[in-house]
């Protein structure tokens, strides 16, 4: 087989796995995991279950596929909400408050915060979570320390709390009766939590001036 035709079909493959996840993530937010088939997931996206079966060995991961494609968009959107802050402490607490707007999203909520911790299990979950977010929180910390706002042997324990803090307020928000007021409150407390946690920041001695 010569390039092109190995590109096409790669290309096709490709284009099969990226249409069986969006139906797929379509099923899971509506209708939740469990009361998803792989028979309505075939029916749905029109492809064989060779097809299916040959991109994800069971449904399990074809909901781990849909669970870090939306792990990747939730982390894109918090880059995006704090993109052109100059200070990483204010571009952390801001792409924060995005993630918690963002867990009122009926499909991010079904999906990230109710199904995923039950059908992958706490730790699997905490796992996928954490190569999408904490790499984010660890470089905003590392920034923080670089600038004497925080004990660099803490950046890498701060990070694993600020995210449980994170998650844990976004299960909140998701299973709120009041979801705009829990997030309302969210936002508050992490702007509390981070204030706390962070040190001003040391000021720049005054350069003297050559004689």
């Amino acid at each position: 087989m010569d390039k092109q035709a190995t590109d096409r079909k790669a290309a096709k493959g490709q284009a099969t796995r990226a249409q069986i996840v969006q139906t797929a993530t379509l099923l899971f937010s509506t209708a939740g995991y469990e009361a998803t088939s792989i028979e309505t997931v075939l029916a749905r996206s029109g492809v064989s279950r060779g097809a299916l079966y040959h991109h994800f060995a069971s449904k399990e991961a074809l909901f781990t596929a849909v669970l870090e494609a939306m792990e990747a968009r939730i982390a894109q959107a918090t880059i995006d909400a704090s993109r052109g802050i100059a200070d990483r402490v204010e571009a952390m607490r801001v792409g924060g408050e995005a993630f918690l707007e963002l867990s009122r999203d009926p499909a991010i909520r079904q999906i990230v915060l109710i199904d995923a911790p039950a059908v992958l299990g706490w730790q699997k979950w905490r796992d996928i979570d954490a190569r999408f977010g904490f790499g984010l929180l660890k470089g905003s910390l590392q920034a923080a320390a670089d600038d004497g706002r925080l004990r660099p042997d803490l950046v890498d324990i701060y990070a694993h709390i600020l995210l449980a803090a994170l998650l844990e307020t976004a299960l909140v928000i998701a299973r709120a009766e009041d979801p705009a007021a829990a997030a309302r409150l969210g936002r508050t407390a992490l702007q509390e939590l981070i204030d706390k946690l962070l040190v001003a920041p040391k000021p720049h001695p005054p350069q003297r001036k050559a004689r």
